[in-house]
């Protein structure tokens, strides 16, 4: 009562104090709730190692919550050695028990393979135990699930089933997923202005995905009044979270001077942050960037490797690009056969630009690779991971 402020003034360290009393009796829910006081510093001093004791002495009288806590501890190190086999130890006892969190993350544990051989069928069959109590977290993971094809039969209905589920409890990765369902009409009858929504109601909460895709719906005039500033503001928040797709995106709008100042050296800050997380549009454009000196100090040889880890991810400008590299021995050594490689590679792929080339293989001269449009993912989708639950 006195940790949630019901019928008394609030105070965590009088509710740790009764917590404690309850723990050194023996209760398991005492034990859990005070490890769970200890995890998150509420009531007393922050403390992973006294965490881990009072979910170990829970979850060793069978308290399921205590055993899924133990096993986040084990999953990310808190407090213990990292180990993911014990993770999934813990997870299971307590899913066993019908936890919906532990079999959620169990479930996560099979999708990715720590802990436990990968298996999407049964990360899809734990995923739907969850799913089934209505776990929020759950329901998207299996609606992602269907999205895809992984460990279930493809359905684009029951994606949109279950994210709407997840969707109506605010979880916002749902809401962000069924946006781009309706974005593309998938499962649904297209719509813009109903993506929009979704996305928005998402990236109110912060999720970087739901920021990046609303910037682009605003950037296109999808659903929306065209705004680049408002296009700008929304990469800019999901950008800063990290999100490589909006850190590209955000580099675009410094390049051509969309909803900013024209900045070339902004353009390639916001490249390079994307290409080191692996991003194949961001490679390519850092490359273009350094192939023409803009934003940085010219360099065939830099805008050569950039382009090669694009063309290597299948990004079709990068591989017509990296054709032309080898086409006119520009960072590296001139070969049309490499070059022939590159442009077929792109060709395949319907790039206009590389059949050209490919019909006119010659030497060019002066010419420099011209800067490619860049292509834009309106779905950002990142593996959930297992995490403290309250």
């Amino acid at each position: 009562m006195h940790d949630e402020g019901l019928g008394a003034e609030r105070s965590p360290e009088e509710a740790a104090r009764w917590v404690r009393a309850s723990a050194d009796q023996g209760s398991p829910y005492g034990q859990n709730y005070l490890g769970f006081m200890y995890a998150n510093g509420r009531g007393v001093p922050q403390s992973d190692s006294e965490a881990v004791a009072w979910y170990r002495r829970a979850a060793e009288q069978g308290d399921a919550d205590a055993q899924n806590y133990l096993g986040n501890m084990y999953y990310n190190g808190r407090g213990v050695p990292q180990s993911d086999s014990e993770a999934v130890r813990l997870y299971r006892l307590a899913a066993d028990q019908g936890h919906a969190r532990a079999q959620r993350n169990l479930g996560v544990c099979y999708e990715i393979g720590r802990g436990v051989p990968q298996s999407d069928a049964e990360a899809a069959r734990w995923y739907r135990l969850a799913a089934n109590q209505g776990y929020a977290r759950a329901q998207y993971n299996l609606g992602v699930c269907y999205r895809n094809g992984r460990g279930v039969t493809q359905s684009d209905s029951e994606a949109v089933r279950l994210y709407r589920l997840a969707a109506d409890q605010g979880d916002a990765g749902a809401q962000c997923n069924l946006g781009f369902m309706y974005s593309k009409g998938r499962g649904v009858p297209q719509s813009y202005e109903e993506a929009v929504r979704l996305y928005r109601m998402a990236a109110e909460q912060g999720d970087a995905g739901a920021q990046c895709n609303l910037g682009l719906c605003y950037e296109n005039g999808s659903g929306v009044a065209q705004s680049d500033s408002e296009a700008v503001k929304w990469y800019r928040m999901a950008a800063e979270q990290g999100d490589a797709t909006a850190q590209c995106n955000l580099g675009f709008m410094y390049d051509t001077g969309r909803g900013v100042p024209q900045s070339d050296s902004k353009a390639v800050a916001w490249y390079r942050r994307a290409a080191e997380q692996g991003d194949a549009r961001a490679q390519c454009n850092l490359g273009i960037c350094y192939g023409n000196g803009q934003g940085v100090p010219q360099s065939d040889a830099e805008a050569a490797r950039w382009l090669r880890m694009a063309a290597d991810q299948g990004y079709a400008i990068a591989q017509k690009n990296l054709g032309l590299c080898y086409e006119n021995g520009w960072g590296v050594p001139q070969s049309k056969s490499e070059a022939r490689r590159w442009y077929q590679k792109a060709a395949d792929q319907g790039n206009e630009d590389a059949k050209k080339a490919l019909n006119n293989l010659r030497r060019r001269t002066g010419a420099r690779p011209s800067r490619p449009s860049t292509g834009r993912k309106a779905d950002v989708f990142r593996p959930s991971i297992p995490s403290l639950a309250a």
